[in-house]
């Protein structure tokens, strides 16, 4: 695959919890040309309302879509994932991947018949969840906690705040006594970041599992045969919808990850800033 015609995969999320997902795609597919955006002008999705996360959702992809033509749009966000995904598919003729907590996973995995399922408040009070642990985890007892919380502090972390281990462990504590349960589900793409210390705090879970790389191979299997439609591509970069504190440690991160620069995106305007002046 020459450089110009590596597929171009936007990865969108309301922070940067979508870059756990880009890390397992990026990992198999080491050659595509990569996007990402967060909208940090409207974090955290998970208390929003679904009109405003459709809207902001589908006015960021179509604005970066006339920047730069796409091939395949990953929603690396659970919340955004359970409202957005059949409105952005009538606008878009491309794929869109969207990210489903791993309940099924889960279920194979448990030896205990025992899960908890970890994610945003707006994912686990959403029907099409309930209706998941009903098709994969009808054998199973499963218990549910939903944090905006844990996002926070996962989204302060990779800005390189420090963030205290007590407070994760508060928000896990009812599942602290609970001696059987052997896997968590980590719903939202914010919690693989946080995973060393959630860890820590349930040492009697032998399973944690996300949707990373099921998503890596659904999009591996969606472009094998893609026709690339743009010849004359931007560099990969990260997109943000609020400018950062000078001080954020965001920028080294993401030049580590392979991005070359920060850009703030106006979605109401033609006007795109370059934040990252390196």
């Amino acid at each position: 695959m020459n450089i110009q015609s590596k597929p171009t995969i936007l990865f969108f999320d309301s922070g940067v919890g979508g870059l756990s997902v880009y890390q397992e795609v990026k990992q198999l597919l080491p050659d595509y040309h990569y996007l990402y955006c967060f909208d940090n002008a409207y974090f955290p999705y998970s208390e929003k309302p679904e009109e405003g996360i459709v809207e902001r959702t589908l006015k960021i992809c179509q604005r970066i879509e006339k920047l730069c033509p796409l091939d395949l749009i990953v929603i690396a966000c659970n919340t955004a994932s359970t409202v957005v995904l059949p409105v952005l598919r009538k606008h878009f003729s491309i794929p869109i991947v969207g990210t489903v907590p791993a309940i099924k996973p889960a279920a194979e995995q448990t030896k205990t018949k025992h899960i908890g399922l970890l994610a945003t408040k707006g994912t686990v009070k959403r029907q099409y969840l309930s209706d998941l642990i009903d098709k994969y985890a009808s054998f199973c007892q499963v218990e549910k906690i939903g944090s905006t919380k844990l996002v926070e502090l996962a989204e302060h972390k990779l800005h390189g705040y420090p963030i205290d281990l007590n407070e994760i462990k508060a928000e896990l504590s009812e599942w602290e006594n609970i001696p059987d349960l052997d896997a968590v589900v980590l719903g939202c793409t914010h919690f693989p970041l946080l995973k060393s210390e959630i860890q820590q705090c349930l040492p009697q879970v032998k399973y944690f599992i996300d949707s990373g790389a099921a998503i890596a191979k659904r999009v591996k299997s969606l472009l094998k045969d893609v026709k690339v439609r743009s010849k004359n591509q931007m560099n990969s970069q990260v997109f943000c919808t609020k400018p950062l504190v000078k001080e954020d440690s965001l920028l080294e991160l993401i030049h580590s990850l392979g991005f070359e620069k920060l850009s703030l995106l106006d979605i109401d305007s033609e006007i795109l800033c370059d934040s990252d002046k390196k």
